[in-house]
Order: structure tokens, then sequence, then C-alpha cells
């Protein structure tokens, strides 16, 4: 487990020394002359960005805010049981803000594939300028490889990802090791010192500009949270310890050694630590560990979708599993949209210097979100206030303080994710608020229970031979879809199936645990079938699954029809809700988004849909 973590965990910020410690030794430099006292300040700055935001915060602190294993910022709103919140109220104003951290991870997932491998490929021009035009095709190359790769699983590449990104973790600990035998002085930036005094003596937009660059260090330290749930706490803890941060610290002494002897390699001191003759084999060996890199992030994006999908936030889109493995999964709409940012990205800004200034706005303002909605469950676990205020007030002053130094690259490019993560936020909150002005809307026109009941008993004497299910969005009242059949034909079928999906806040629900079946009348039953965020909710299975437990006697699952509704959504301005151009925008979504049928695996064949019209 902890080789896993390192390949796909560790993947974004152990590519990060081939940008970091170059942008933000040019940022020290000022366009003069890098001096060693700017060079100790750097290294120093960096060090304590690593010891402080991911070994105390992320690693020790944050990674305890788990929901039955599982992390992230979906974990942490499932947690605060903020999807249930009524508006207005101080939890709904905590779901705008988790959605919007949510948003932004789509914003840095488009961002790090397109830094990662361009900084690589950069690597060719060290020993031959004359490449500089070749770079960007290489880049764009590669990245289309990767994204047409992702509807092929990554089953294969996965189980290589952890020995590769070993290998990687090696080489910068030699290269560091290389460099600082040169230069041993360096190692006086251990002492946070030389941090603080350098930044105090800096006027306040080079120091903030300082910070930003310094930030890119830390980027991908998120990733720790996110992904707990597929590794575990102590194996993500022992990678990060044992291999990760000693290695990382040791390349970027290295880094600052060699500045320190000779300041003209500020152009790209990762590339010029290795020996001449290593140069090229060492560019390919970063366009792998990139590509690694990179398939985290976005395997990291697919894993957010299926969790807001299943939690209402997003729409329903086609899932397809590449494996049986868990977060084996390939959403092709993401995908393509994601590859169109990224690739976006890499022809717009051009180079990794460019690109610096797009990148750690998103990732900051994220991380910030992150150590207050933690804190807020550390309170609602037990811990003193004072205790969560006075630690996770300390972390989150310092997001601030980063996310503010990143801020002044808002022109620079840091507007590229924000507005990414905007749109995102945007739909989601478009989508989650359409949705409850649906189910107002079925309400509405949901029958009640005892009017099924009296229409099964006194108005329908004639029963149809077979087992119908019908699709109920609602545990309770009577689906449009059977009203509907029942006023058109004016016949039931001898066995009625009601059945729910609910998704559960948790990750996962046990088998014993999944259904419900409620006998309403002899031969209508409700079955509602529960799942947690990270699992497939398919209705067939868990109707084999309640017969396996012998709850549905007498029913065969190859002799049902289903039927299913299959609503259209009208906007209307006399009708309290959305501005009318927001409901016109979340009916687009609703008409395009996956048919429920397919969304929760309903055999085909076996499928009725019925229409309805409904004003919002």
């Amino acid at each position: 487990m902890t080789m896993g973590a390192l390949g796909v965990v560790y993947g974004d910020i152990g590519t990060s020394p081939l940008y970091a410690l170059k942008e933000a030794a040019k940022a020290a430099a000022r366009g003069a002359t890098l001096t060693p006292e700017a060079v100790l300040g750097v290294a120093s700055l960096i060090l304590w960005a690593l010891l402080l935001i991911i070994s105390l915060k992320y690693a020790l602190l944050i990674l305890r805010a788990d929901n039955r294993g599982e992390g992230g910022i979906v974990a942490l709103l499932a947690l605060l049981h903020a999807r249930h919140s009524q508006p207005g109220t101080w939890r709904a104003h905590l779901l705008v803000v988790g959605l919007v951290g949510a948003a932004l991870l789509y914003g840095d997932g488009a961002i790090t594939p397109a830094i990662s491998v361009l900084s690589a490929i950069e690597g060719l021009k060290v020993d031959a300028p004359s490449l500089a035009p070749v770079v960007v095709p290489v880049t764009v190359v590669i990245l289309i490889g990767l994204f047409m790769m992702q509807k092929q699983g990554t089953g294969f590449i996965g189980r290589i990802f952890g020995p590769v990104m070993l290998a990687w973790f090696v080489v910068l600990a030699a290269l560091g090791i290389h460099g600082i035998v040169k230069a041993p002085a360096v190692l006086a930036a251990l002492s946070p010192l030389y941090a603080f005094e350098f930044l105090i003596h800096q006027d306040f937009h080079i120091s903030f500009g300082i910070l930003g660059a310094a930030f890119l260090a830390v980027t991908g330290g998120e990733a720790m949270y996110a992904d707990m749930g597929h590794f575990g706490r102590f194996p993500i803890r022992l990678a990060w310890f044992a291999i990760c941060l000693p290695a990382l610290v040791l390349n970027y002494f290295g880094q600052a050694a060699l500045l320190i002897t000779d300041p003209a390699m500020i152009e790209n001191p990762f590339f010029q630590l290795c020996p001449d003759a290593l140069h090229y084999p060492l560019v390919a060996f970063s366009a792998v560990a990139t590509v690694i890199a990179s398939q985290a992030i976005i395997s990291g994006v697919f894993s957010l979708t299926q969790q807001s999908i299943q939690l209402g936030f997003l729409p329903r889109m086609q899932i397809r599993h590449t494996s049986n493995a868990i977060g084996q999964i390939y959403v092709p709409l993401v995908n393509w949209l994601l590859a169109a940012a990224t690739l976006g990205a890499v022809l717009s800004f051009g180079t990794s210097d460019a690109l610096a200034g797009a990148y750690g706005i998103a990732v900051s303002l994220l991380m910030a979100i992150t150590t207050l909605l933690a804190a807020l469950v550390a309170i609602q676990w037990g811990y003193s206030p004072w205790l969560v205020v006075a630690v996770n007030g300390a972390f989150f002053v310092i997001d601030v303080i980063f996310f503010s130094a990143n801020s002044v690259k808002l022109f620079e490019g840091g507007w590229f994710p924000l507005l990414l993560a905007g749109l995102v936020a945007f739909l989601m909150l478009t989508w989650r608020s359409g949705v409850k002005l649906v189910e107002v809307a079925r309400a509405k026109l949901r029958q009640p229970e005892e009017d099924l009941i009296e229409t099964a008993v006194n108005k329908c004497h004639a029963r149809l031979p077979g087992t119908a299910v019908f699709l109920a969005s609602a545990p309770r009242g009577v689906p449009l879809a059977l009203t509907q059949f029942v006023k058109h034909n004016r016949v039931l079928h001898e066995r009625v199936l009601l059945v729910t999906v609910l998704i559960e806040e948790s990750p996962h629900i046990a088998d014993e645990e999944r259904a419900e079946v409620i006998e309403i009348i002899p031969g209508i039953t409700r079955v509602i079938l529960h799942y947690g965020f990270m699992q497939n909710p398919t209705i067939y299975e868990g109707l084999k699954l309640v017969c396996r437990q012998s709850k549905l006697p007498g029913v065969d699952l190859s002799d049902i029809t289903y039927y299913v509704g299959r609503e259209t959504i009208i906007p209307s301005e006399n009708i309290p809700g959305m501005w009318v151009w927001r409901e016109g925008v979340f009916a687009f979504l609703q008409r395009n988004a996956e048919r429920s049928a397919a969304f929760f695996g309903v055999p085909t064949r076996q499928v009725v849909e019925f229409g309805t019209e409904l004003e919002i």
C-alpha cells in the first residue's frame, strides 16, 4: 500500500522540484544577480512550507478527519451533513463553500498535467537550446496520448506507478546529494530564521511574489487527503516521512547549493544538477514521472465527479468501470473537457514559467477551505473549540497568507483555473437548486400511498400477470410513472415493486444493510436500496441481492418490466425558484444527463419510459 501511495498520491508533489525552486529563485532575484542569502532564504522557505503544511497540517492533522476511512472535500461535506441543509442556514452556506472547494480541484486538474509535462520537456533546452520550438508540440502529443489512454483503463500502468515513482524519488535524492556536496553551506537553510529574515527585508510585493512561487513546492499535497480511502492513513504517512519528504528536501537543497556556486544556472537548476551525459535520460525519466503525476490528478477528478454525481451535486453522466479495482473508472465527458482545458493551457501559456502564474491560486484556496471544514468536523466530533480554533486557526492564517501571495498572480494566469472552478461551481449550485425545485414540483403531483391502496383494492379488479418495477425518486408516496400507468391503463400488475435508490453520506454501505423491504399491501412492496457515495448504485444488482436474501420470494428478475419516469423541465417566471435563465441552464443539463435506467444499471430490454412535464 505504501508503494501504491508513492505512485498515486505523491506524483504531483514529487514532480514539483522541476519548477518550484526555479520560480521562487527568479522571484527572489527580481531581475538582478541572485545572492547566496536569497538562495538560502528560498530554500528555507520551501523546507518549512513542506514541514508545516504537508507534514504537520495534512499528514498529522487533516488525515484524522476521515469519513469511515475516506478523505477529500466531498467526504468532509458528508460528515457535516451539509447536503440536506435548509436554505439560509449556516450549513447551506457551508455547502456552497464546500462545492467551491470541490470545483477548485477541476481547475487544479487542468493545470497540473500542463505544467508538469511542459516543465519536463523543457529539459531538452538545457543541452540544445535550438530544440525550444519542439517543446510545446511534444508536450501536446504526450498529453493527447495520456487522455486517449484513459478509456483503456489504468490498471496495468497503475501497477508500475509505485516502483517508477520510488526510482524517481531515489533520483531526486541522489541529484540533491550531488549538489549539496559541492556547497555544504546550504544546510544553514535548515533554520527557519533564514526564511523569516529574508522575507521581512524585502519589499511587500516582492515577498508576496516569493511566497507565491515557493507555494508551488506544496501543490499536490492535498492528494494525501483525497486518496486516503484508497491506501489508508498509515501507508500514506509512511511514504511521506520515509521516502518523499527526505528526497524532496535533499533535491531542493541540492538545487539551492548549485545556485549558490553558480547563479547563472537559474534558468533550470533541476536539470543542471545532473551530469551532462545523463541529461537526455533524465528528461525522458522526468516525462514519465510527470505523466504519472498527471494520471493521478485525472483519476482524482474522475473519482470526485462520481462522488459529486452520487450526492446530487452534478447531473448523471456515463461512468465506465475499467476494472474491478476500486476507483478504476472512466468518465468520457469529463476526460475530454479536461483534455481541452489542459491543451488550451499549454497552447495559451507556452512555457512552465508562464503557467506558474496560473498555478497555485486554486490549490491555496482549496487548502484554506479544507482547513476550515476540517475544523468544523473536529468541533462536531467533540474536540475543544478553543484547541481547534488555536491549531486550525494558525494553519488557516498560513493558508490565507499563501492564497494572498498567489492572488497577485491573478492577471498573470491565475484567472484561468479560477474561471474553470467558477464555471464548475456555478453548474454544481445550479444543478443542486434545480433538483430541489423539481422535487417540489414532483411532490405536488405525487399521490399518497393511501390513494394507491384504494386504487389497487377497489378500482383495479383486473391484474396483469408478472412483476412491474417502478423507479421512485422518493421513499414515500407514489412514483409519477405509476400514477401515469394507472391513469392510462386502469390496471396494475400482480406484483408491483416501488424501488428507490438512496445515496448515504457514508462512503460504503455493507450488503447486509443494502435493502429495506416494506410491504404496503399484498402484491405492492416498497424496496429502498442504500448505497455509499463511493459505490456504484445498480438497481439490478441490488434486487438480485434482495432475492438472494429471500426478501422477495417468487420474483423472477428476468421477467420484470421496469417503468421509469422521464421528465421534461419547463422554466417558468410564475413559480418561485431560480432566475429563468438559470432554470434554462438546469433544463439543458437535465435533458442531456444520463438516463436514469442506464445510470442505475437497469436491463435495457426491460425498460418502459413514461414522460411527464414539470414546470419549475
